[in-house]
């Protein structure tokens, strides 16, 4: 999320899901972020469920004892909002978003299906939502704002 907001485009986000979850502790992250000076979230009630009646980011808690369970056992490695995701996605069935290379891993470990900022751009050329053009330069700007993509451009990752 924060690399799509970091450059205005959370609506690649909602134009290509639909709809995501974000669990409590990502907020606390979020709002910890724009206390130390992070403004690219500025603003990210606005698209929060049930923050704003119309929100298509949807704030959940952890539920039940599975999720805190598996939550607990996450490893320490991973920050609190990554961990409480997974075990969101690992009880619900659900996928799950992040750039961060351990909590791939886990979430492979775990088989929950993963993917990151590229594969969100990679996925809104081939649902012809954005041309490779724009795309690439969504990247450019998210590389300009301090993204560390292993790509300057999406056109490798496409599949004829």
């Amino acid at each position: 999320i924060s690399n799509f907001a970091s450059v205005g485009r959370l609506d690649i986000l909602k134009d290509l899901l639909g709809q995501l979850y974000i669990t409590t502790e990502v907020y606390a992250e979020i709002q910890d972020g724009l206390a130390e000076g992070y403004d690219f979230d500025i603003g990210i009630e606005s698209h929060m469920y049930p923050l704003a009646s119309d929100g298509w980011l949807h704030l959940t808690s952890l539920e039940g004892e599975e999720e805190l369970r598996i939550f607990s056992h996450m490893p320490a490695a991973l920050h609190c909002g990554e961990a409480s995701c997974l075990a969101v996605a690992v009880r619900r069935g659900m996928a799950f978003l992040t750039d961060d290379a351990r909590a791939r891993s886990v979430a492979r470990e775990l088989q929950v299906l993963v993917s990151g900022t590229l594969g969100i751009l990679v996925r809104a050329v081939t649902e012809e939502h954005l041309s490779l053009e724009v795309a690439d330069s969504v990247l450019n700007q998210m590389i300009k704002a301090g993204y560390h993509s292993p790509y300057g451009t999406l056109a490798g990752l496409l599949t004829g």
